[in-house]
């Protein structure tokens, strides 16, 4: 397997994992027609947006790994109270 798929399948590595899913299904669902899974890409899009600021502040911070890994992620949202996205 190549390795930037393997990146993109690992769930400490991309934190958009679940939303990544969600969208391929949808498109394998819809026969590849973009327009009726617009939502699922917003959420992605969202989803990525919100991570990748995460990882902003914690470099501006010095905090080393710069994204959180999974178990982070999963008590970041959990002290949110749910996605924010």
């Amino acid at each position: 397997m190549d390795r930037n798929v393997r990146k993109l399948r690992d769930q400490d590595i991309n934190p958009c994992l679940e939303e990544t899913h969600a969208s391929s299904k949808c498109m394998d669902h819809y026969n590849y027609d973009r327009n009726m899974c617009s939502a699922y890409f917003q959420n992605y899009k969202d989803c990525r947006k919100y991570w990748h600021n995460v990882m902003v502040q914690r470099r501006r911070e010095g905090i080393k790994p710069e994204m959180p890994t999974a178990a982070e992620r999963q008590e970041i949202l959990a002290a949110l109270g749910g996605k924010p996205y």
